[in-house]
């Protein structure tokens, strides 16, 4: 679709190569590339492989002068020749506004230029357009082979009945090429005209003109000529009529006047008065006892940690302890030289012994 800027004075149109793999596509832009002053182009952009295939598209801006004092801009694409790529065919070719099929003129290419033909048809009818809407041309490119085939053969193959005009080209000379695109440039702004044409000129497509209307405004009624003060009434031939006035407007109602306010003085406004404010007593309410909870016992302190000495044993008491008596076992021990008595004696347990042993020896007189 042309892009017309009614504010920048700018025409923006797409035209893209469409054709098989290795026909010629790229080579037409290089050589319109090569031969365009650089004021009048911009970058050109091109992504190819090894066996020099465009794999994406070519996009070449170029000016070409002013219509009707609009600036006409072109984007120039190409399309990727092979097969699989068709979904990235599609999304060049979708919003284009005219068309250059490249045809191979070699022998054995038919089938080719017919099968990406047959494709061309095929996107666009996705995007509800065929060939008969679009501005399109036909090259037969590669004119300088020994083996080609007859311009009237591939128009029979390509274009029946010679409907699109068809052009001979030797891209890698830049033979035709500037042929091809003037001739489709002729179509597209044959077709851009018209449509400026239909729109009101400096205003955008689609908007709404302001249109004169079919009948012209009411002329203004003629003022009555008012007889003067000194010229006398002159007689009438018939009576007049008075002209036909159109019926008057209802009256509308008054606008209320903005509201002044003065500062410092009162303004009835016609509102009932406001009702008495609430009488308000203030009576002295004595607030109630507080209740004071008695103070807690301060708690008794923690009994101090006991020191090292304090481990330490106790000394026993000095105070004898009296122990139980018990009757003294005597015990006889026959001696050699006589009788001896053994009596044990318990002593206190504070320490030491725990008995004393007496040993008694009685020795009898002889004399007695």
């Amino acid at each position: 679709m042309v892009v017309v800027s009614y504010s920048g004075k700018e025409i923006n149109a797409k035209l893209v190569y469409y054709g098989a793999g290795l026909c010629g596509k790229t080579t037409n832009l290089e050589a319109i590339y090569e031969a365009v002053p650089d004021t009048s182009r911009g970058k050109m952009v091109s992504m190819k492989t090894q066996s020099d295939r465009t794999l994406f598209f070519d996009l070449l801006p170029l000016d070409l002068g002013e219509i009707m004092g609009f600036k006409t801009r072109f984007l120039l694409y190409t399309v990727p020749g092979q097969v699989f790529y068709n979904a990235t065919r599609k999304l060049v070719l979708k919003g284009a506004d005219a068309i250059v099929f490249v045809a191979d003129s070699e022998v054995g290419k038919m089938e080719e230029n017919k099968e990406s033909l047959q494709n061309l048809r095929a996107n666009l009818a996705e995007y509800n357009l065929s060939l008969d809407e679009i501005p399109w041309v036909l090259q037969f490119n590669k004119r300088d082979l020994p083996n080609l085939y007859t311009v009237e053969e591939l128009n029979a193959e390509l274009n029946p009945g010679n409907k699109v005009p068809s052009f001979e080209a030797i891209a890698t000379k830049g033979k035709g090429v500037f042929e091809t695109f003037r001739g489709v440039s002729h179509l597209l702004m044959e077709k851009v005209t018209k449509d400026l044409r239909r729109t009101p000129f400096g205003a955008p497509a689609g908007s709404r003109a302001a249109a004169a209307p079919a009948s012209g405004p009411a002329p203004a009624a003629a003022p009555v000529p008012r007889p003067s003060a000194a010229e006398p009434p002159r007689p009438s031939a018939g009576p007049v009529l008075a002209p036909r006035q159109a019926p008057a407007p209802p009256p509308r109602e008054p606008e209320p006047a903005p509201l002044a306010i003065d500062y410092g003085r009162e303004i009835n406004f016609d509102d009932p008065p406001p009702a008495p404010a609430p009488r308000v007593e203030r009576v002295q309410v004595e607030p109630p006892p507080t209740f004071t909870p008695p103070p807690r016992p301060a708690a008794a302190p923690p009994p101090p940690a006991p020191r090292a000495a304090a481990l330490r044993p106790a000394p026993l008491p000095q105070a004898p302890v009296p122990l139980p008596q018990s009757a003294p076992v005597v015990r006889e021990v026959q001696v050699e030289d006589g009788n001896a008595m053994v009596v044990p004696i318990p002593l206190p347990r504070g320490g030491g012994p725990r008995e004393i042993v007496l040993k008694i020896v009685l020795k009898l007189d002889e004399a007695a």
